[in-house]
């Protein structure tokens, strides 16, 4: 249904955009050089039917927008944020456990000598 409702939107706002282009402004428009749609119903009738679907079309694509937000694919979370469930898998370690090592620790005696470097021939 979003996807439906989505290319609905799309193609109102085509021709949303194709309506205002060919209006008649002030200074003239696209709508001077479709004189014979002028002459079949009149100058008043194109302009009236132009600003009714503008309106009309208008009014379409926010009432689609609007339904549109009911219809957004929601991907199931867990409740928890992903910081909270991070903090609550790590490992905690106590501090009064653990001792530190400055350098003090005696290091282990190498159990095995190296090998004798054998004279040059």
């Amino acid at each position: 249904m979003y996807v439906f409702i989505s290319i609905l939107i799309l193609i109102a706002s085509i021709l949303l955009i194709l309506i205002v282009l060919v209006q008649n402004s002030k200074g003239g428009g696209l709508a001077s050089g479709f004189s014979s749609s002028n002459q079949i119903m009149g100058v008043r009738k194109t302009t009236d039917f132009l600003e009714k679907a503008t309106w009309t079309l208008a009014g379409t694509v926010i009432v689609l927008s609007i339904v549109i937000t009911s219809f957004i694919p929601r991907v199931e979370h867990s409740s928890q944020s992903e910081i909270k469930q991070q903090i609550e898998n790590a490992v905690t370690i106590d501090p009064n456990t653990v001792a530190p090592n400055f350098g003090t620790a005696q290091q282990p005696a190498a159990t095995e000598e190296a090998p004798a470097e054998k004279p040059a021939e």
